[in-house]
């Protein structure tokens, strides 16, 4: 009954995204829930790990750094490449500069769990982004656009600490005192967590709604095919460089989905209104892609 539940993840996904854009209210009093539930997720998420799981991750950095180098080299040049093959506007292309330029985001972490990817490495891939876009997003923002943001660090850095490495190192510790006892319990947390994020979808759709309904189609087949080229190309390069097919899907995942809520914040404080519609229908459809593939991945045993 639990993995018939797991399994129909997609469906989920479209009916409570459905629900959300035509009955916005109902979800939208639902708002402050989203960081509450990230966290619970990152909790049972850490509940799963073991402190072996990160000690193997930073024994071989060179994942890391390929994910880096694909995240901040093909999603900022995909987005100016997109942009500019479908005729965008200046508005329209910052945004789009802006989401390419910016860090892994912490979804990316929840999706690799559902598809049974290598946490432990794409929360390391994520802090390891996220330290890295206070120096990088500017630069980037700058050569493609033409003008410099400063990248709020405390805030985020406070952001990933409370979002993700403490629930996940309160995981870690219940792990280690009752890990014969949480074993038989691990597919009622990848359940719940499924729920969750289903429901943050929901709730992200809400909020969007007006967005989605006035944005134009070119913008949204930028903003999937932008999405998918940060998918693709990270589990291609991966799997070319010879990762097996749980590295690959970490790698595919931490690229293709970004802290898209940094590039409306962005946008909305140095840009205009307009350039922060492309990141918060990107924020929409990275985790709509990312259900669907997590929901494939992890019934696709190689």
């Amino acid at each position: 009954m639990i993995n018939r539940l797991n399994a129909l993840f997609p469906l989920w996904v479209l009916l409570l995204s459905f629900c959300a854009y035509f009955l916005p209210p109902v979800f939208l009093s639902f708002k402050s829930y989203i960081t509450p539930l990230l966290m619970a997720i990152m909790f049972f998420m850490g509940v799963t790990l073991r402190l072996e799981d990160f000690a193997r991750v930073l024994h071989r950095p060179k994942p890391i750094a390929i994910t880096v180098a694909l995240q901040f080299f093909i999603m900022p040049l995909s987005a100016w490449i997109l942009s500019k093959a479908l005729g965008f506007s200046t508005e329209l292309l910052v945004g789009m500069i802006l989401v390419g330029s910016v860090s892994g985001g912490t979804a990316s972490n929840v999706i690799t769990y559902l598809a049974k990817g290598d946490v432990a490495l794409s929360i390391t891939m994520t802090m390891t982004s996220t330290l890295l876009s206070v120096v990088v997003t500017p630069v980037l923002t700058l050569l493609y656009v033409g003008q410099s943001v400063p990248v709020p660090f405390n805030e985020m850095l406070m952001s990933i600490l409370q979002i993700v490495v403490v629930p996940v190192i309160f995981g870690v510790i219940i792990n280690y005192f009752l890990h014969a006892s949480i074993k038989r319990y691990e597919p009622y947390l990848a359940t719940f967590s499924m729920l969750s994020i289903v429901f943050i979808i929901a709730i992200i759709v809400a909020i969007n709604q007006e967005h989605i309904a006035t944005i134009g189609f070119l913008s949204i087949i930028g903003v999937i095919l932008h999405n998918s080229v940060g998918l693709a190309s990270g589990y291609c390069v991966a799997k070319w460089l010879g990762y097996n097919h749980a590295i690959c899907k970490t790698i595919a995942i931490e690229v293709g989905m970004q802290n898209s809520g940094l590039a409306v914040a962005l946008a909305i404080k140095y840009f205009t209104p307009l350039s922060a519609l492309i990141g918060a229908i990107f924020s929409v459809w990275q985790n709509i892609s990312g259900a669907f593939l997590a929901a494939f991945w992890a019934k696709k045993r190689s």
